[in-house]
């Protein structure tokens, strides 16, 4: 318990030092002002408040013109950056329509072809069908005749 008592001594003294040191600081910066003072009519000091305030708005403005500037550039690119994507979607659209354009006609020349073989095909079965009922009827010819062709023999023979 002592301990504390004697550490809150010590802060205390501590305490009052700095106090001290900063009165004397004061007073030193008290005595320089005075010497150094100088003294203005109201109008003088009046100017050269408006210019000193006119000084901090320019550099506040000055600031404010940098930041939109930087915005300006970085809008400017982002827009140069949206044509070149744009063209790019154009081109690629561009491309994919050409591409539909061959794919249909490719389509279109691919049904025309299928026509043709069909129409080949038609005339190739017609021509087998009339083969076919042509070799029916040299068969049936030929049965008739050769049916004949064996009465005829059987005939003679017996």
């Amino acid at each position: 318990m002592e301990e504390q008592i004697g550490g809150n001594d010590d802060r205390w003294k501590g305490s009052i030092d700095n106090i001290t040191e900063m009165a004397s600081n004061l007073d030193s910066l008290q005595k320089l002002l005075l010497k150094k003072a100088v003294f203005v009519e109201e109008d003088t000091f009046a100017r050269a408040s408006l210019v000193s305030e006119q000084s901090r708005t320019i550099k506040v403005l000055e600031q404010r013109v940098q930041t939109l500037e930087r915005e300006l550039d970085a809008a400017i690119t982002a827009a140069a950056h949206a044509r070149s994507e744009k063209r790019h979607a154009e081109s690629s659209q561009k491309a994919a329509e050409s591409r539909a354009q061959e794919v249909t006609k490719e389509l279109e020349n691919t049904t025309k072809v299928f026509k043709l073989h069909m129409e080949e095909l038609r005339g190739m079965q017609e021509q087998i069908l009339k083969r076919d009922n042509e070799i029916k009827l040299l068969e049936a010819i030929i049965q008739t005749l050769g049916g004949k062709e064996r009465l005829g023999k059987s005939g003679a023979n017996g």
